[in-house]
């Protein structure tokens, strides 16, 4: 571009950007090629005004030159509050062009999650997990695109693009590479902090290849463009000059020689001196001063205009300049002229007639900056009213009224509280933090002050569990909750503190509330809600609470929610203990209404949350009930998927989903489905309980495939190793990484792990051979050097199986006795345990069994039963074990 000089000074931006453009050709080469080729990503980068505008523009105009659709997209300064606002403005072309029913055939099932936030479906009520939304905006945009090939998305100031966008953004980059789109980011190198900047870097590492940073022109650079612009006859040092004092930014280098031409300077050196004053009033307080000199009609549209930032029209721009309409066409007028602003360019994407916008976002950023603060705060609060009167909602008026001052308005409250129910219905929870705070500041009326509180605590729950419980805690020191608020604001808060790695402050604070009430439902619930949080949290279980909650729950039937609630508890605790399977089942059966969960207590019902019916589940899985512990985490699947919920809850759901499998024998069933919860469990954060139930599951899963090695590698990559939580993770976590250690040959760490184990079991009172099989692991790693100890590790193992009763327990209890014996006592015992497991759910054990018993009986028979049932389970280390045994066949019969 240097040697081959643009034509005219408004392609100045684009004087030594070759490489940049060969970038962006190449890249267009590989997107036209094939259908079937893989997205691609650039990222360019530079301070205001080095021409990344310009850039994204030459890459608008070779793609279309190639037939290529082109969305663009663009952030604003002052807009980065409103929620989806990029990402809308990118599908714009998209959306425009489908009628409703094409929309929805074409989004599918995403279509009643993405829509809302999109702006093409009304919101329902409640709150949408932000995750799903983020999740379900990926899709759409991934089906849109695959109808539109070539494609090519251009995201211009994404520094000032809202996070919801950056975070839809930086999920779509990480999956393109199986989409032929080419994706166009430019950016300010600084500009943003905290969520914002490392959603940006986000953005840039998944790009594949470095930052393209743009640089400042050259002083050859800048002499051809002075002479372009001003004439060949500008001398030398003139245009040294125009360079030293724009220092090379495009942007100000045409805004400088612009004033050259309109002062009619002579380009020579004797003038040179001059161009500092030229410059100063292009930029900053030169460019106020320039506006001024326009009049104050002119200068009052300019504010007007960037208060409103986008959709400035000349009617709306007088209504809120109070301005009469001649007046306000002249003032545009003149500030077209002025270069202050213009007309959008109808290439970059659709405008409504007479829209206007601010020639360079530096103008804009000035003009704004410039308003003094009083005007500016009551142009906003007109703006919000002109906003609401055209009946476009209190969540589009918001980011107009978070810039009001405070003033104790009763109205102003309430629009806000009203913008972040709104938010929340499209997944902004962010958005309807702020909104919330604002009205804290403004203040709320006292008896409305607890309930905004309130609100707000319930907003950030899913997003900053600490900021939750200072709000939730300050709304509950205070009057204003009705009953029924009181107590949910408790159990969320109890739940905030819970994230939040404060179980003993969660568990007072739900003892204390449920000592202010009488006998009744209220306090039975509270007390469940505190009976739930020590039963997960393993560190608070005990004997005596055990028995608490056996006497609470034996004068439970089962009549409503809280005592279906305290009996689901007490089956779990039973469960964990490994008391009577038969008396743990009827306990979670009496929890149910028909054998459905009763109204109220479904997976997406906020009372009770899903803690309490994942131990239902978990109780049957472990008490031999596995068609009821699929049917209901099946449920959640669905419930949380149909609900929008992606993030946490989704994940649990996937996991237990897994668990389940596991148990049943359904191993490559068990294994996909739980690597999606631990993918779901990554995007939300490591070291949660959810996180270390989808690590654990796995390992445990691939350990029972026989993939040792891969199992050490998820250990390895997810950090599955001390510390552990202190919440209960199924399967046993002990367990499994002892279980682990011993099974990559490091056998006395794998013995410490197991030990450990015994030593929580003994503390909470007694174990669960099943759940928590420590006992067996740990006996058979003894045999060779204390058999005395892992036969006495043996019989305790058999005589908490046969307490348990399940055909499982008993039976695993046997093939560890086998495993221990020789001879004939050996291989009676490995028939028990063949027979109890064939009884059992668990078909993988049972297929362990039938394997140990045909090698310890020299039988091809039931090796060969054996072998089939480890096959059809996905068990591939065993059948290879029982494969090996078969091909050598010496003294087999």
């Amino acid at each position: 571009m240097t040697e081959g000089r643009p034509s005219t000074a408004g392609s100045a931006s684009l004087w030594e950007r070759d490489a940049e453009i060969a970038t962006v050709t190449a890249a267009l080469d590989g997107l036209c090629a094939d259908r079937t080729s893989a997205g691609n990503l650039l990222v360019f980068r530079g301070e205001a005004g080095l021409g990344k505008t310009a850039l994204l523009a030459e890459t608008r105009r070779i793609a279309e030159r190639r037939g290529c659709a082109v969305w663009s997209a663009r952030g604003g300064e002052t807009l980065r509050s409103v929620p989806f606002n990029v990402v809308r403005q990118l599908l714009q072309p998209a959306l425009m062009s489908l009628l409703p029913e094409e929309a929805r055939e074409y989004l599918g099932d995403w279509y009643d999650i993405a829509g809302p936030a999109l702006g093409i479906v009304d919101p329902g009520e409640g709150s949408v997990d932000p995750q799903y939304v983020c999740d379900g905006l990926v899709a759409a945009v991934r089906r849109l695109a695959r109808r539109e090939w070539p494609l090519v998305l251009l995201v211009d100031d994404a520094h000032w693009a809202d996070q919801e966008t950056l975070r839809w953004l930086a999920a779509f980059a990480e999956r393109l590479d199986d989409l032929p789109v080419l994706v166009v980011v430019a950016r300010r190198p600084a500009e943003v902090n905290g969520e914002s900047a490392r959603l940006l870097e986000a953005v840039a590492g998944a790009a594949g290849r470095p930052v393209s940073n743009l640089s400042a022109l050259t002083p050859d650079a800048t002499a051809g463009l002075t002479r372009a612009t001003v004439g060949r006859q500008a001398d030398d040092p003139f245009c040294r000059e125009v360079w030293a004092v724009t220092g090379g930014n495009p942007y100000d280098t045409v805004e400088l020689l612009a004033k050259v031409q309109d002062s009619e300077l002579q380009p020579v050196e004797a003038r040179a001196a001059e161009l500092r004053a030229l410059n100063r009033s292009a930029r900053g307080g030169g460019l106020v001063d320039r506006l001024k000199g326009l009049g104050i009609e002119a200068t009052r549209f300019a504010w007007a205009a960037a208060i409103l930032g986008t959709g400035i029209s000349v009617d709306i721009v007088a209504r809120l300049a109070s301005m009469p309409a001649t007046t306000a066409e002249r003032s545009a007028e003149l500030l077209c002229t002025a270069r202050i602003l213009t007309e959008p360019d109808p290439a970059v994407g659709e405008a409504d007639a007479g829209d206007l916008e601010f020639v360079h976002p530096l103008i804009a950023s000035a003009v704004y900056d410039s308003i003094p603060p009083g005007v500016c705060t009551a142009m906003h609060g007109i703006a919000a009213q002109i906003v609401t009167e055209t009946g476009r909602g209190a969540a589009e008026a918001s980011r107009h009224l978070l810039k009001v001052h405070p003033d104790d308005d009763e109205e102003l409250v309430e629009q806000l509280r009203e913008a972040a129910r709104e938010h929340l219905a499209v997944g902004a929870p962010d958005a309807a933090r702020r909104c919330l705070e604002r009205a804290l500041r403004e203040p709320p009326r006292p008896e409305v002050h607890a309930r905004v509180l309130y609100e707000l605590g319930r907003a950030t729950l899913l997003t900053a569990p600490a900021v939750t419980v200072e709000h939730l805690q300050n709304a509950l020191a205070i009057s204003g909750l009705s009953a029924d608020e009181r107590v949910d604001a408790v159990v969320r808060l109890s739940q905030a503190l819970i994230h939040n790695d404060q179980l003993e402050e969660a568990v007072r604070t739900v003892e204390a509330e449920a000592a202010r009430h009488a006998t009744g439902p209220v306090k039975l619930r509270l007390q469940a809600v505190q009976f739930m949080w020590e039963g997960i949290h393993g560190e608070t279980v005990s004997p005596e609470r055990s028995r608490r909650l056996a006497e609470l729950a034996a004068t439970c039937t089962g009549r409503d929610n809280s005592e279906r609630a305290l009996l689901i508890l007490r089956g779990f605790d039973a469960m964990t203990h490994g008391e009577s399977a038969e008396e743990i089942l009827q306990l979670c059966d009496r929890a149910l209404v028909n054998g459905r969960l009763a109204p109220g207590l479904g997976w997406t019902d906020g009372e009770w949350g899903i803690e309490l019916l994942m131990m239902l589940g978990s109780a049957y899985t472990y008490a031999d009930r596995l068609d009821r512990a699929e049917s209901l985490f099946a449920e959640a699947l669905r419930a949380y998927t149909g609900a929008g919920w992606r993030g946490g809850h989704l994940s649990l759901a996937n996991a237990f989903l897994g668990l389940a499998y596991r148990r049943q024998g359904r191993l490559k069933d068990a294994e996909s489905t739980l690597r999606e919860a631990l993918a779901l469990a990554e995007r939300v954060g490591r070291g949660l309980p959810l996180y270390w139930s989808a690590t654990c599951g796995l390992v445990d899963t691939l350990l029972a495939r026989g993939q040792t090695s891969e199992a050490w590698s998820i250990a390895e990559q997810y950090g599955f190793a001390p510390p552990y939580p202190s919440t209960i993770v199924l399967p046993d976590i002990r367990s499994v990484r002892g279980r682990l250690l011993i099974a990559v040959g490091r056998t006395g760490e794998g013995i410490n792990e197991l030990e450990a184990a015994e030593k929580t079991a003994v503390s909470r009172g007694g174990h669960n051979p099943v759940l928590s099989p420590w006992s067996i692991d740990l006996a058979k790693a003894l045999a060779g050097q204390d058999p005395a100890r892992a036969a006495r590790l043996a019989a305790d193992a058999r005589r908490q199986a046969e307490r348990f009763g399940t055909d499982t327990a008993i039976g695993e209890a046997l093939r560890c006795a086998a495993a221990l014996e020789t001879g004939q006592r050996a291989v009676g015992l490995a028939a028990q345990a063949v027979a109890y497991l064939e009884a059992s759910p668990c078909q993988y054990e049972h297929a362990a069994a039938r394997v140990e018993y045909g090698i310890a009986t020299r039988s091809t028979t039931e090796l060969n039963r054996g072998l089939a049932l480890a096959r059809s389970c996905g068990a591939d280390g065993l059948a290879a074990k029982a494969r090996e045994v078969l091909e050598t066949g010496r003294g087999l019969h």
